[in-house]
């Protein structure tokens, strides 16, 4: 009996959603700050849902969606949300870079809300942390 699982699978991350608040203050911050190309750009006004990714890789994306859109949301965990978003407890992403301090500079330069500069962590990599405009933590990692 074979119990171990083969190393081989056909599975990728294509997609993860994070949560925006201002559809152009978050297209600011993935487009022109770290420079992702938007694939998808589809609704109007506050409702939009906005695709972007790494250049060149069009198999992985960010799907930045409006706050609490899905309709079996109530208001009450829509303002919990919200508030989660505003401490910056809700959602995260980890990206990673193959020149941290020339990426952290590029970002830090936008404008953008640094949580972390760059540091060597004990858990064996170094990385930086910045926020995006809806309050989501994007840690980038030294490839």
């Amino acid at each position: 009996m074979n119990t171990h699982m083969s190393t081989n699978t056909d599975i990728t991350i294509h997609q993860t959603f994070l949560p925006h608040t201002d559809p152009e203050a978050s297209l600011a911050f993935y487009r022109d700050a770290l420079g992702f190309e938007v694939q998808l750009d589809v609704g109007q006004g506050d409702m939009r849902w906005i695709t972007v990714g790494p250049a060149g890789q069009p198999d992985t994306s960010i799907v930045l969606t409006p706050l609490g859109a899905d309709p079996g949301v109530t208001d009450a965990e829509r303002r919990t949300v919200a508030e989660m978003m505003a401490k910056g407890t809700y959602a995260a992403v980890i990206l990673g870079a193959k020149d941290l301090e020339a990426t952290f500079e590029r970002v830090q330069a936008s404008g953008a809300e640094v949580m972390q500069e760059p540091v060597d962590q004990p858990y064996g990599f170094r990385d930086c942390a910045f926020r995006d405009p809806a309050g989501n933590t994007v840690r980038i990692k030294q490839l």
